[in-house]
């Protein structure tokens, strides 16, 4: 319990300390923002700061930091310190920054900012990952939750009915002004998620649940090795590309550049309380590593999250468990699509304001989804963890030469770099090394990971070393 409350602390110092800094470097000022420049009712909304924040928290949350954390916490109470680390250094950082850079592109998306920081090549790749990866993540969160609902009402287990309900809840989401829905009820159910964590922490706490301190140890009862997996398994919560996704959404609604850190650096910090908070809590339910491991195989993810909710809280766990893994997916779907559409309007240049527009383009997306909840994604989204990190190494090198651009002071780009080098040996070194990869040992993957991040701080460096040259 130290561990935890020690991380619970940091965490706080954080958002006082180095959100400050980090905000110091994009320099926030009182310009119009676009949520009031470009207020077309639909996507561009102002908000106030409070329910900027827990939209986009629940637009990055969903049920990433309850599941991935507890797989991440099957390594052991070492995934503590990879939350709280790499929430600080990578994921915050990532959040506040590419949402600042989209508020002062008009909330454009991280396609078109790559197009703009990196290049044509850049934007076109990022365009069709991004949008796969959108519909990959909606389409999942359209069945997932459908299967739970049909398992848990009276109509039985026809899934169909579910997805039909939630696909035409997504055509109503994804078209009417984010205002109507989203912006009502979101900061409801976010404050929701919030609340059913800690009431799993208070659950622990009076059930007098040991929750294991901090150790270095590899305590993966497959023998899993740490690196890079755990860095892999626990994304939401650390660092997710899925949020750079996310994070253009609210830049088009937010009323003031100085709410950012709240918004954006907030979000992804109580982000990783919730996952620090289900890691702990998992590992202490199920007393160790490999009784988690088990649970999450017999009863898969869903079920491991009900297992331990009506476990410390009884009947009141079992509604906040069933509130978790049904709404939380399925706002994360709905976000999802309105981004695939969002960054569809970009590439096709139909203006969003029409209900036609809206129409051309969320019922072709959506109809391809009811297409793909008849696929099996068991093994496609095996690719989903590594697409995510990859995008945030991406976007990480997009804030990069944002800041290489824009900023006099050459040593300010080091808060991205340094990350984006570190996502860069990461996802190199799990796609060679994986099952879902080329399956190379160790001995192989690990240099080869090694050289393609110190190839790319490369060539940061050799940008580094012109813009100081132009100061000279």
């Amino acid at each position: 319990m130290i561990s935890l409350s020690i991380c619970f602390g940091v965490l706080i110092i954080a958002y006082h300390s180095y959100a400050i800094l980090i905000e110091r470097v994009f320099t926030p000022d009182k310009r119009q923002t676009p949520a009031y420049r470009l207020r077309d009712n639909v996507d561009y909304v102002p908000m106030n700061s409070t329910r900027s924040a827990l939209v986009e928290l629940l637009n990055i949350a969903g049920t990433g930091p309850i599941f991935g954390a507890l797989m991440g916490a099957c390594f052991g109470p070492v995934v503590f310190l990879w939350i709280v680390l790499g929430a600080i250094f990578a994921g915050a950082v990532h959040d506040y920054m590419v949402g600042m850079i989209s508020e002062r592109h008009d909330g454009r998306s991280i396609a078109e900012l790559s197009g703009i920081y990196l290049g044509k090549p850049a934007m076109h790749f990022m365009r069709c990952f991004s949008v796969v990866l959108l519909l990959l993540t909606g389409t999942v969160f359209v069945t997932s939750p459908a299967a739970l609902i049909a398992s848990l009402t009276p109509i039985g287990n026809d899934k169909l009915i579910w997805v039909i309900a939630i696909l035409i809840y997504y055509v109503v989401a994804t078209l009417l002004p984010i205002d109507k829905i989203i912006g009502k009820i979101y900061p409801v159910f976010g404050t929701t998620l919030l609340l059913m964590a800690f009431s799993i922490l208070y659950g622990v706490i009076a059930g007098h649940l040991t929750i294991p301190e901090i150790t270095l140890e590899n305590l993966h009862p497959h023998d899993l090795p740490m690196w890079p997996y755990m860095f892999v398994t626990v994304a939401c919560g650390a660092i997710s590309g899925f949020h750079a996704t996310q994070a253009p959404v609210v830049s088009k609604c937010i009323s003031s550049e100085f709410h950012g850190r709240r918004v954006f650096y907030g979000a992804m910090l109580k982000e990783s309380m919730i996952a620090l908070i289900w890691a702990a809590g998992g590992v202490a339910f199920y007393q160790t590593t490999g009784g988690l491991q088990n649970a999450i195989t017999t009863l898969g993810q869903s079920g491991t999250v009900y297992d331990i909710s009506t476990g410390l809280l009884g009947t009141v766990g079992g509604i906040l468990a069933i509130i978790g893994v049904i709404i939380c997916p399925i706002t994360s779907g709905d976000t999802a699509f309105r981004s695939a559409r969002l960054i569809l309007s970009e590439i096709t240049g139909l203006d969003q304001k029409p209900i036609r527009n809206r129409l051309a383009i969320t019922i072709p997306l959506l109809g391809l989804s009811a297409i793909l909840t008849q696929l099996d994604f068991n093994v496609l989204w095996r690719y989903f963890s590594w697409s995510n990190q990859t995008l945030a190494m991406v976007t990480l090198w997009v804030v990069t030469a944002y800041l290489l651009k824009h900023k006099k002071n050459r040593w300010d780009s080091l808060f991205s770099a340094i990350p984006a080098t570190f996502m860069s040996a990461v996802t190199s070194t799990y796609i060679l090394v994986a099952k879902e990869g080329l399956r190379l040992s160790t001995k192989i993957a690990y240099p080869i990971g090694i050289i393609f991040a110190t190839v790319c701080f490369g060539f940061y460096i050799r940008a580094l070393v012109k813009k100081s040259a132009v100061y000279l």
